[in-house]
């Protein structure tokens, strides 16, 4: 699948789940879990609770998804 294919979403990461994956509530209230892409690991980006992120969402399984953005303080959403 490539990166147009996914659904873009922002949210927010609530915890982080065992084996690199992250809980994340969506501005829409669903809760998903998704894990970091291979950009974000490569550059070895961190990502915390309480981050703001972009979520790509499969479309044939809305309940997980790829970190394919960390939103810095005050940025809107691409």
């Amino acid at each position: 699948m490539s990166r147009e294919d996914l659904i873009e979403a922002t949210g927010s990461v609530d915890k982080i789940l065992g084996g690199g994956r992250y809980q994340i509530t969506l501005e829409s209230g669903q809760v998903v879990t998704a894990q970091l892409s291979g950009r974000m690991r490569r550059f070895r980006i961190r990502v915390i609770p309480g981050d703001r992120v972009t979520v790509g969402l499969s479309p044939y399984d809305p309940s997980h998804g790829f970190i394919t953005f960390r939103l810095r303080e005050g940025q809107a959403a691409r």
